[in-house]
């Protein structure tokens, strides 16, 4: 039966405990807005201003200047304010504000980008789903239409410059938002993203910040550390099909949170006024090294994992390698977390002050223990239940 193994694992996964779909699995840049009654543009970058990895140099501040007609807010057709855009809703965390919002009945809507394979499950779920593309500025405006809030969980796919969506697409959709009269945008930014420049994300995600403060819309901006929910691909899948784990020798500690405690503390920020505008951090119960965290999923598991330690010196090296080519650059900001890993940071912050503006009790956040040991106690259930069935439908003449 251990060659049958992977097969079941493949479908007793398809569902964890908490009912997400496993998936193997994530200022420095100044920003200057130039305010009127009119619509913001950016002002072109050029060559001149452009770092090594295509982003604003830290030194330069690009001027948003003024441009177009000035946009009409008088009387119609009132917003309700149940009535919330999700970008990005078919990733490991939007996926759980959608249906957290949908859970608390709020009208959703659901941006995606048009794909061969429908993200129907949105649509199952009861959300609207609306096809645009935050690289193609155009196909924004008609999105927002009778939308109250924005909440922005969107990020580049791995094959992509970063930059292109995570940067230019989220500037063209603050801007459309503040020309539309959105009345609050929602936030998905990193933890400690001001102190590492030389991760392009994490300066992207920064400099998002600052814009979005800059250009005058009522926001919350939250910072996350960690989702529990990447650990099931990378770690927990792996170590069951006796895959090799692959680990660095980084001490980096990250307190990871469930994402559907992530969504449930958004909606609690989203309705309390006095959260507007200010920049919250949802930080899990406990920071993990990659090593606790594999020796946690070996217990759980009841076998050790056949593990692969790249150095994070090897990272670096290859991250070098790879800036000397233009085709690769894209690699190679994708690497630039190695920088993070060699500096010991702890993604993690007190979360005492957060609870009590929330009036949220700790008890109820999700431990990784808690989360991790329902996955497996679930996974291995399944396999058990699995591995019987097969055996009743071996027929010996």
């Amino acid at each position: 039966m251990a060659s049958k193994l992977p097969t079941q694992l493949a479908t007793a996964r398809s569902l964890d405990s908490h009912g997400h779909h496993s998936k193997p699995k994530p200022s420095s840049l100044s920003w200057r807005t130039t305010l009127s009654s009119n619509g913001v543009v950016p002002s072109p970058l050029t060559s001149s201003n452009l770092s090594f990895n295509g982003l604003p140099k830290r030194s330069v501040l690009p001027v948003v200047r003024c441009s177009g007609a000035a946009v009409n807010l008088g009387p119609g057709t009132p917003v309700r304010s149940t009535s919330v855009l999700v970008v990005g809703a078919t990733g490991t965390l939007g996926r759980q504000v959608v249906r957290r919002a949908l859970d608390e009945g709020y009208d959703v809507r659901c941006l995606v980008r048009p794909r061969p394979a429908p993200a129907d499950f949105l649509r199952d779920w009861g959300a609207i789903v609306v096809n645009a593309d935050l690289t193609k500025p155009e196909t924004i405006p008609a999105t927002l239409v009778g939308i109250h809030t924005v909440i922005d969980c969107a990020t580049g796919r791995p094959e992509e410059p970063i930059k292109t969506v995570d940067w230019e697409g989220k500037v063209a959709l603050i801007q459309c938002a503040k020309a539309m009269g959105i009345q609050k945008y929602v936030f998905f930014s990193i933890h400690n993203c001001e102190n590492h420049p030389e991760v392009p994300l994490m300066e992207i995600k920064y400099c998002t910040e600052k814009f979005l403060q800059d250009i005058g819309l009522t926001h919350i901006i939250i910072r996350l550390c960690g989702f529990m929910q990447g650990l099931i691909g990378q770690y927990a899948v792996p170590i069951l099909e006796e895959k090799s784990v692959w680990g660095t020798d980084a001490t980096t500690r990250i307190a990871y949170m469930d994402t559907q405690d992530i969504a449930r503390l958004t909606f609690i920020a989203l309705r309390n006024e006095k959260i507007n505008g200010k920049l919250l951090t949802f930080s899990g119960p406990r920071a993990w090294t990659t090593q606790e965290v594999i020796t946690l999923c070996e217990r759980l598991a009841g076998q050790d994992a056949n593990v692969t330690t790249v150095p994070v010196s090897v990272l670096k090296l290859t991250r070098q390698l790879t800036r000397l080519f233009e085709w690769t650059n894209d690699v190679a900001d994708r690497l630039a977390f190695s920088e993070v890993l060699t500096s010991d940071t702890v993604f993690s912050t007190s979360m005492t002050e957060t609870y009590d503006l929330l009036g949220v009790d700790p008890k109820d956040i999700v431990t990784l223990e808690k989360y991790l040991q329902d996955y497996f106690t679930n996974i291995l259930k399944k396999l058990k239940d699995l591995k019987a069935q097969s055996k009743q439908s071996d027929f010996y003449i």
